[in-house]
């Protein structure tokens, strides 16, 4: 038959079922049939069944050395004949067979050793090492050899860790994973799970989402907070989005919804390095115990259901098992935790939305939901944050708040304009009241006639009165309040009748002023000298 071997393969088989070799393998390695070495296997399971195993391995120890140094098929015999002795096998076994007599087998990446060790303490993977080995050592190997050899080396050199034990009441660690199948929309879907831990005690807080934005984001935490009746000092978190919007080791740019939302309730927020999952490892465990203790294999019809059911399976499971790190309660030790942690802030936070803006070059005012909200001048042209929500608008710029006001109803302007000069802060009413004072403070007859020229004209005499109060650039109070006597005689209010009484007053005062005379002088007589000189002609 085609598929019967000779003694000595039978031989060489059988030793390599006894090695624990795979079918796969011994194919690969003597080019043999996997049916026919099946059919191999069955018959010396069968045999090892009927007699005891007996171990010839010390007894032919140098013939089996010969048989597997060098095994390859089809390999004539030195002395060229074409049939070979029955003792001698010429298909190759591979070396890792003979471990047992103290014998190895080398990868063919062995000999990069120095380089690919190098390599991995620079924080390169498998497939890169593969690609340089590939490019600037000529290897031409496989990829899987190269894996292979890379995870012999990790596990030779095992990555350390440092454990962290954390005070109570000084740290909790936040992640999302994934929750037990749900009902959306006629289809059963996985949601978020949310999961906060208190790194001292293991007290934790599970809720489902169906979504991780930074508004479902914080009510979680608000949730968690009130479940346990404080807040932590430091929040470890994951780099997602609703808590950092860039990730850095040094310098993460946080959101700034969840930033405040941290002042709000008083802790610090410490992102984990990116792929750290170590780094968080409490929350990490946790989230993995939820899913693999209380959601395993089960379903739920809605939200509300899982979460109820979750808040149950915490407070009769998890709160109450022994831990395996801590050996002891989670329950008594959160006893022991929840004194620690920091009270509950009396208000609430109130969530708002993120948004930019750019100040109006001709009014300086932005616009936020319709409305209209005034910013310093400086900024005009210049685009500017905005964090707003239905109570207030807060406008910043380079992270520095430099406007804060009450919301106001679409379409409006805000009445605040304090942040505006003068001139530019009033509305009608304010305009009108101020020129009011201002006649009021440069005499009573201005505002006299200020106040018949409203009777008498209305709305139109107020552009007059300003009018008449750009006068004093050029003539004194004292002139304006004459004109104002003059044409209030009159019932003259208009503001030219007023410069044109102005310029008369002032004609005749600068003529009054020329003629009026002088009583003493160099060149002119005492009285005394012309009555002397009188009273000379006199007697003369």
């Amino acid at each position: 038959m085609g598929n019967t071997l000779k003694m000595d393969k039978i031989k060489v088989l059988n030793r390599l079922f006894k090695a624990g070799w795979k079918d796969r393998k011994i194919n690969r390695a003597t080019g043999i049939d996997r049916r026919t070495i099946s059919k191999y296997r069955i018959k010396w399971k069968d045999e090892k069944r009927s007699k005891p195993v007996v171990d010839d391995r010390n007894d032919h120890k140098s013939d089996y050395t010969k048989e597997v140094k060098y095994l390859n098929q089809n390999a004539p015999l030195d002395g060229g004949h074409k049939c070979p002795p029955g003792e001698v096998v010429y298909f190759e076994v591979p070396t890792d067979l003979l471990s047992d007599q103290g014998q190895t087998s080398k990868s063919k990446v062995y000999i990069f050793d120095k380089q690919i060790t190098k390599k991995l303490e620079g924080g390169q993977h498998a497939r890169s090492i593969y690609q340089d080995l590939y490019l600037e050592e000529d290897y031409r190997g496989s990829y899987d050899s190269v894996k292979r050899y890379v995870r012999k080396l990790k596990n030779k050199h095992p990555k350390l860790y440092a454990r962290i034990e954390t005070p109570a009441g000084e740290e909790a660690q936040v992640d999302f994973g994934q929750g037990a199948p749900t009902l959306k929309n006629g289809r059963y879907l996985r949601p978020w799970l949310f999961s906060i831990t208190l790194s001292n005690s293991r007290k934790s807080h599970e809720q489902v989402v169906w979504s991780q934005d930074v508004e479902t984001f914080i009510h979680c935490h608000e949730d968690a907070f009130s479940f346990f009746g404080g807040v932590p000092k430091i929040i470890k978190i994951d780099n997602l989005k609703s808590g950092v919007l860039k990730a850095h080791l040094y310098e993460p740019e946080l959101n700034p919804n969840y930033q405040s939302f941290s002042e709000h309730y008083g802790f610090v927020i410490l992102p984990c390095r990116v792929r750290t999952p170590e780094h968080k490892g409490k929350v990490e465990s946790g989230i993995k115990y939820v899913q693999n203790n209380a959601l395993k294999g089960k379903r739920f019809e809605s939200l509300d259901q899982q979460n109820a059911f979750l808040r149950h399976w915490n407070r009769t499971w998890a709160t109450t098992r022994i831990h395996g790190t801590t050996k002891r309660q989670v329950g008594k030790m959160f006893k022991e935790e929840q004194p620690k942690l920091q009270s509950l802030p009396e208000k609430p936070f109130s969530f708002f939305s993120i948004g930019t803006r750019k100040v109006s070059s001709g009014d300086s005012h932005i616009e936020v939901k319709g409305a209209y909200y005034p910013v310093p001048p400086k900024y005009m042209g210049r685009k500017v944050g905005v964090h707003y929500n239905s109570k207030w608008v807060k406008i910043l710029y380079n992270g520095k708040t430099i406007q804060w006001l009450s919301t106001i109803q679409k379409g409006r302007f805000h009445p605040d304009k304090s942040c505006l000069p003068a001139n530019k802060a009033m509305d009608r009413n304010a305009w009108q009241n101020h020129l009011l004072k201002r006649c009021q403070v440069t005499g009573e007859s201005v505002k006299t006639w200020a106040d018949l020229a409203i009777v008498e004209r209305g709305l139109p005499a107020y552009r007059s009165i300003q009018g008449v109060l750009t006068l004093k650039s050029k003539y004194s109070a004292k002139l304006l309040n004459m004109a104002c006597t003059l044409a209030v005689e009159r019932q003259a209010f208009s503001y030219k009748l007023i410069r044109h009484y102005l310029e008369e007053l002032s004609l005749k005062d600068q003529v009054q002023t020329r003629l009026e005379l002088t009583q003493e002088s160099e060149i002119i007589r005492s009285p005394k000298m012309y009555a002397q000189l009188f009273e000379k002609e006199v007697q003369s």
